[in-house]
């Protein structure tokens, strides 16, 4: 593409971070690109490529090229494998979520970080992927199975072999999910163990402040937190066998 398409599609990216309040690295992650290709490409450092485009435009759900790409058939369906479920009929489970989990590192202490889940159409499913993590290089990308014989939402990690779930039931009238999220801490020395904690998908206005991080009990946001964590149990979402 020419400068001059370059650059509007550059100032009308701008324009939608400003508008959503959205940081260039949500934006990243939700269209699953590096930080450093979108302000390379925003500051004019590099050119577009149309497949960065593409992705820049399914994550923000507007068209930045003149010539509009092809529309994804909404009827197209997820692999069985996922739950045969078609981009209509999920559309609802799209959004950027605040996700709290206990901290592994310090008891009693709250992990808070942004979920991305959106329809990825190469993939043919709704995808989520993770930012605003203390620890960004174990921020975790997957898919998302929604079989309709239990009712629960599965985010699933595959690298190699190694897995990551969590279980979620449907949301609630607010918009939160909450369940369980198995996965692997760090233990003695280097060692990796299994762990289960509770876990919880609250969806984000653009508008709210949230704070991320490490959330300790002196925080102003604390209370509000644990609470959410509390309802794993007190509602009945998920169960801790002793």
């Amino acid at each position: 593409m020419d400068d001059a398409e370059a650059q509007m599609i550059a100032r009308r990216v701008r324009e939608e971070l400003a508008r959503r309040r959205l940081s260039r690295q949500a934006l990243a992650d939700m269209a699953r690109v590096s930080i450093s290709t979108l302000e390379k490409a925003l500051s004019g450092r590099r050119a577009f490529t149309l497949a960065t485009v593409v992705r820049l435009e399914q994550a923000l759900g507007v068209p930045l090229q003149k010539t509009s790409t092809p529309s994804v058939d909404p009827l197209a369906a997820s692999p069985d494998s996922l739950g045969a479920y078609s981009q209509n009929a999920v559309r609802w489970l799209e959004g950027r979520y605040l996700t709290l989990r206990p901290s592994f590192g310090t008891p009693g202490d709250i992990y808070a970080y942004a979920t991305i889940i959106q329809w990825d159409a190469e993939q043919g499913c709704l995808m989520f992927s993770e930012s605003e993590r203390l620890d960004s290089s174990f921020s975790q990308n997957g898919k998302v199975s929604l079989p309709h014989l239990s009712g629960h939402i599965y985010l699933v990690t595959n690298v190699e072999g190694q897995y990551r779930l969590a279980v979620l039931g449907r949301p609630t009238i607010q918009g939160a999910l909450y369940g369980i999220l198995t996965t692997l801490m760090v233990g003695h020395g280097s060692q990796l163990i299994p762990a289960a904690a509770p876990f919880v998908l609250s969806r984000l206005k653009t508008e709210t402040e949230i704070a991320f991080g490490r959330i300790t009990p002196e925080h102003p946001d604390y209370v509000r937190y644990r609470a959410e964590l509390d309802l794993v149990t007190a509602d009945g979402f998920a169960h801790f066998p002793k």
